[in-house]
């Protein structure tokens, strides 16, 4: 039989009651005193971490990137310095609506096709909080127009800062180099909260590269107070940044910029060198780039054009350029004879060439019976391919390496090929074969093997001139340059017949210097380039025409300069590159009197290195082919 239930009764309802309101009332009390508690912890011990991010929503914390320390010349002059610059970035992180705004920006700033393809290229590249830059040295009322509009278009970075300015423009492109954004490799590398800040640049090349360390700085910073949407309201803050060190080369600005002009349309490189002391004073490949274009992001179509020139504007011929030094090696030849024995009054007859075996080397002339001096001035084959079978190159070689050609030099910022000063054992080594007495026929008169580059000439010219084994440098370094091992005789000879190149019956007598008490010692040297069926190297296309260079120094007495100039397919270092020389060197002791010249060349180019250049890119553009762009280095 079913227990019957017990009789609910009023005292039965309040115990139950009672019960159920403690356990509610206990499970309240617990959850208070866990909140005052939680609320007690974050007042007391959280307090300062709650307050920072409460203070951090409230202000914002900017980086202010730093100046850049200037590169400035021997006499201070500025060669890479910073202006004033009004800029727009987008951070690609707080582009929101990337069609809309990229479309107002177009409109405001009147941007090109060019610009709209750099800017969406480097969005597509950019990652996270990068800027991407569109555009620099806007005007007040460009900047202007963007401010006003700011609430619309998210995303936006305007800037009032400074940027990078090469007052010579394209005269200095291969020595400074050039600065630009880091690109995202580079961030992840350096993991530096600067290259994700709008407006900071580093080098990217030659000595704005190679000096980021010092030129960088130290930046600044800048808190604003703002509101929920990110609305400046007043500014709090300022720390100022500190501005990069100063960079002082060697360099004479003014005649840098002198020797870019006088190339004028040619394609070479020119290189001046203090003879007391190794100082580069002058350090020239043209044709050039504009370090401006690219500091302010080149265009697509601008690197294409630059890409596309035969002259190749974007290699540094002054030491990446290699070529046969031809009969420049004359002189370094001569001392390498007189340092074995051969008497320099001893003469060798000409016959117009000089035969070794059934081969028949040919000279440049016929030149009868000829001393060594004498060799030197007329550019006599003969009498050089006498000495080589007689001595054989590798007695020559070393001479050669000792006065600096095949070497690569301790220079800042460069980037070098040192070329081939080749012996016996070199081409066993590279292609397992036994030197001949013709490979030293040609190498004696700086062809077959033989490779260099400007620099290198200018090296060995200055060692001559001086007789110490001075070493190139762009900043002040110390180097030992002691004196060569080679007798006063052999040096002398070889100065000899450099300075009758020019001021005898030589070569190079169209090139005297036009000053009274001032002359120029040189050797003139064409380089062979061509391949059969080519032409003969004096005519026909340019890029089948011999190199025309030049070595000298001045003045005879107590040298104190010494240059190389390599002219591209030139057809000859008498036509083409001993006048270039001739002129620089004249603007080394009187500037008035080159500048004339200069002025009257210009004229008749078509104007300076930047008129032209704008002009022909102009030209370019206008016929540009549809092939697709290259990429554009970051």
């Amino acid at each position: 039989m079913p227990r019957k239930s017990p009789p609910i009764t009023e005292a039965w309802r309040g115990i139950t009651f009672t019960r159920r309101a403690l356990v509610v009332g206990g499970a309240q009390a617990a959850v208070g005193v866990a909140l005052a508690a939680r609320m007690a912890y974050i007042s007391v011990v959280d307090n300062d971490r709650y307050v920072l991010e409460s203070e951090s929503n409230r202000v914002n914390l900017t980086l202010v990137p730093p100046r850049r320390g200037w590169i400035v010349d021997r006499h201070g002059k500025a060669l890479a310095n910073n202006r004033v610059s009004l800029r727009i970035d987008i951070i690609p992180d707080r582009l929101h609506n990337k069609d809309l705004v990229l479309g107002q920006l177009r409109t405001l700033l009147r941007l090109d096709g060019d610009a709209m393809d750099r800017i969406n290229r480097d969005l597509k590249a950019a990652s996270g909080f990068q800027p991407v830059a569109v555009a620099e040295d806007m005007t007040e009322a460009e900047y202007a127009s963007i401010l006003v509009r700011l609430p619309e278009m998210p995303g936006i970075a305007p800037q009032r800062g400074f940027a990078r300015n090469y007052p010579t423009g394209a005269a200095v492109g291969h020595l400074i180099g050039y600065v630009g954004a880091p690109n995202a490799e580079e961030y992840q590398k350096a993991k530096d909260p600067l290259y994700i800040t709008p407006g900071y640049k580093i080098g990217k090349d030659g000595l704005e590269k190679y000096f980021q360390p010092m030129l960088k700085g130290e930046p600044g910073g800048r808190r604003v107070e703002v509101t929920a949407r990110g609305k400046v309201v007043r500014d709090l803050e300022t720390q100022p940044d500190v501005q990069g060190k100063t960079v002082h080369l060697t360099i004479d600005a003014d005649l840098q910029e002198f020797v870019a002009r006088r190339m004028g349309r040619e394609s070479g490189a020119a290189v001046v060198i203090d003879c007391t002391n190794g100082d580069i004073l002058s350090f020239v490949s043209m044709p050039s780039f504009d370090p401006n274009s690219f500091s302010d992001g080149i265009s697509n179509s601008e690197y294409s054009w630059l890409r596309a020139d035969d002259h190749q504007p974007l290699i540094n011929k002054a030491t990446r350029g290699l070529y046969p030094p031809g009969s420049t090696l004359k002189p370094m030849a001569a001392i390498a004879a007189v340092e074995h024995g051969v008497d320099p009054s001893e003469r060798h007859t000409c016959i117009g060439g000089y035969r070794l075996g059934n081969r028949f080397f040919r000279c440049l002339g016929t030149h009868g019976s000829v001393d060594m001096p004498t060799a030197i001035m007329k550019s006599c084959n003969s009498y050089f391919y006498w000495l080589a079978h007689r001595l054989g190159y590798d007695a020559m070689a070393p001479t050669a390496k000792l006065l600096g050609l095949g070497e690569e030099f301790q220079l800042a910022g460069s980037n070098q090929r040192y070329g081939t000063i080749p012996d016996s054992a070199w081409k066993m080594k590279k292609y397992d074969q036994q030197w001949s007495a013709s490979d030293s026929l040609n190498a004696v008169i700086g062809q077959g093997y033989v490779s260099v580059n400007p620099l290198q000439l200018a090296v060995m010219t200055a060692r001559i001139a001086s007789g110490r084994r001075l070493y190139p440098r762009l900043i002040n370094r110390e180097f030992r340059n002691e004196p060569l091992p080679f007798s006063p005789e052999a040096l002398a000879v070889a100065r000899q017949g450099m300075d009758l190149v020019v001021n005898g019956a030589g070569t190079a007598v169209r090139s005297r210097l036009p000053l009274d008490g001032i002359t120029m010692a040189g050797k003139t040297g064409t380089a062979q380039v061509r391949g059969l069926g080519t032409g003969n190297g004096k005519s026909g296309t340019w890029k089948f025409r011999d190199h025309g260079l030049f070595i000298g120094f001045a003045p005879v007495v107590n040298p104190r300069y010494a240059t190389a100039v390599v002219i591209e397919h030139g057809m000859g270092g008498a036509r083409a590159a001993a006048p270039v020389a001739k002129d620089f060197m004249t603007f080394l002791f009187d500037r008035e009197k080159a500048m004339e010249a200069l002025e009257t060349f210009e004229a008749g180019w078509g104007g300076t290195i930047k008129e032209r250049m704008d002009r022909d890119y102009a030209a370019w553009k206008s016929g540009a082919s549809s092939d697709p762009d290259p990429e554009v280095p970051q």
